[in-house]
């Protein structure tokens, strides 16, 4: 299994790479075009603000690669907004993969949302041998609004999506990396794809 996890400066990746260690696959990380293409599996991650990582990713032109690779390929946080048409975070725009956009949570609630909050409509073989209701970390002060690609909801003030699937393109907005087992059997069920 060659699995690689796109290093381009925004993203906690040790703790996924670790992640995935546990589950006993060495995932690489690299930022180079021709190793990233040659992957089995891809992990698309990131921590920050969405027009600085879009930034990132335009220097080593990875926003032209991304949208057409063909294998798997996994966005995880802020990875799955840049995926989306536009963010609010920054005025950006997005890779445009999936159809929807990037809002900020209304400052009626408590910003960002960090800690465990349940996923349900579970509707991918990402979720398989995971439950409805099922708890994930989430830590993000911005949402993914719902639409026709969400293989998964989550409410915080209100329905978003909190997974994405288009072809052979998934997101996620939680962080399966620090959610425990069924972090890990989503990251296992990814792999498995």
């Amino acid at each position: 299994m060659n699995l690689i996890i796109i290093d381009y400066g925004v993203g906690n990746i040790k703790s996924i790479q670790f992640a995935f260690k546990r589950l006993g696959i060495e995932a690489k990380l690299s930022k180079e075009i021709n190793e990233i293409v040659q992957a089995d599996k891809i992990i698309f991650p990131g921590v920050g603000e969405a027009s600085f990582a879009m930034q990132m990713l335009q220097t080593n032109n990875l926003d032209q690669l991304i949208p057409n690779l063909k294998q798997p390929i996994l966005g995880i946080c802020l990875g799955m907004q840049l995926m989306c048409q536009s963010s609010e975070e920054g005025n950006t725009k997005g890779l445009g993969i999936f159809h929807t956009e990037v809002k900020q949570f209304s400052s009626g609630l408590k910003v960002p949302q960090i800690g465990w909050n349940t996923i349900y409509n579970l509707n991918s073989k990402l979720f398989s041998n995971i439950s409805d209701q099922a708890y994930m970390y989430s830590v993000h002060s911005f949402y993914a609004e719902n639409n026709k690609e969400a293989i998964a909801n989550t409410n915080y003030g209100h329905v978003y999506a909190s997974a994405l699937q288009k072809d052979n393109f998934y997101g996620v907005q939680f962080h399966p990396e620090k959610s425990g087992a069924v972090g890990a059997q989503l990251l296992k069920n990814f792999i498995e794809l």
